[in-house]
């Protein structure tokens, strides 16, 4: 059918033909080189958030138009998301560089964004999903009550669920709290179940970071 022209109605997408209004469904996709620094090295995946799941057969359909090895789709449910990987033929078990691609949507595109220490406060991860992010970790942070700013880092594919204080972390808040604030020598707080106090101050591109220390044990190690 020919098609004359395209007008929007009701968030929908209407094809002018002929006899009638044939209704185009209009979805987000994001392409993402994953395992890089740089375009167009890395492997490319194919992101498409959704409200709530489509037919399978249009999941397939989407990820042959997209003829990349893999197109993740997800789909929020409460605190996480469920997440499904298809080949332009089948859909996939599993898939790394996809799942890190839509990561990289969520984090810095789409952003969950935390506007009180308490909402960072109540984070409780699925540290088996944030496992297949390897060999990224997670970090989430918000404005601070009695800091600057607060942070929590879940990096559980190396052993660690949550590290109590992390200081490289803070080599990436400081400078994205600077633009943020307006100043560079930053108080920090990650609430971890141990908590850890941290002083940054960036200069240029450098991160200078200050804490204190306690000794608690002193031995002899035989070896």
């Amino acid at each position: 059918m020919p098609v004359a022209g395209v007008r929007r109605q009701f968030g929908g997408f209407y094809a002018l033909g002929r006899s009638k209004y044939h209704r185009v469904m209009s979805l987000p996709v994001f392409h993402v080189d994953a395992f890089t620094s740089k375009p167009f090295a890395g492997n490319p995946a194919a992101v498409c958030p959704l409200a709530g799941w489509l037919d399978d057969g249009l999941l397939q359909a989407v990820a042959a138009e997209n003829n990349l090895s893999e197109t993740a789709f997800f789909v929020p449910r409460g605190d996480h998301y469920e997440l499904r990987w298809f080949t332009p033929r089948c859909e996939a078990k599993l898939c790394g560089h996809a799942t890190l691609a839509s990561a990289f949507v969520l984090l810095h595109i789409l952003g969950t964004k935390y506007e009180r220490e308490e909402e960072v406060k109540e984070i409780r991860p699925n540290f088996l999903l944030l496992e297949k992010l390897h060999p990224a970790g997670v970090a989430v942070t918000a404005p601070g009550e009695q800091s600057d700013f607060v942070s929590r880092y879940f990096a559980p594919s190396y052993g660690i669920p949550e590290d109590p204080v992390t200081g490289s972390t803070h080599c990436s808040l400081a400078p994205y709290w600077t633009q943020r604030l307006g100043k560079t020598s930053l108080h920090a707080l990650q609430i971890s179940e141990r908590g850890g106090e941290l002083w940054c101050e960036v200069q240029g591109d450098r991160v200078i970071l200050k804490g204190n220390a306690v000794l608690t044990l002193r031995g002899e190690l035989l070896i």
